[in-house]
């Protein structure tokens, strides 16, 4: 199982690799929404925003967040590491429901280019 450190660590791999994207993977993710990333095993929540392309952490909390955010996903560590490691295919495990992403139409729209 992921650890906590591990899990930051992912996301901030995936904010380093957002950042250097480019064409419609960089239009995606040049956003401004509040996030939250909820690692279900571990009942914590990593809260933050997408902000420049770019992932901020803003705070780890236990359990569910605190408030609803406008992009949220939820996922196991162990799935989150393997993603972002590229062990693990975002679509599949989205369509399989290992993976939870809840946003705004438009958001999802815009999010889809990622997949």
């Amino acid at each position: 199982m992921a650890t906590i450190e591990e899990c930051r660590s992912a996301l901030d791999k995936l904010s380093d690799n957002m950042a250097g994207a480019n064409g419609d993977v960089q239009s995606a993710v040049a956003l401004d929404r509040s996030l939250s990333c909820r690692v279900t095993d571990l009942d914590i929540t990593f809260v933050g925003r997408l902000r420049d392309s770019r992932i901020v952490v803003l705070d780890t909390v236990e359990g569910p967040p605190p408030e609803k955010a406008e992009i949220r996903l939820a996922m196991t560590g162990d799935d989150l590491v393997a993603m972002v490691d590229g062990e693990l295919h975002f679509a599949k495990a989205w369509g399989s429901g290992r993976v939870k992403l809840e946003a705004g139409l438009r958001d999802l729209i815009r999010l889809r280019k990622l997949l």
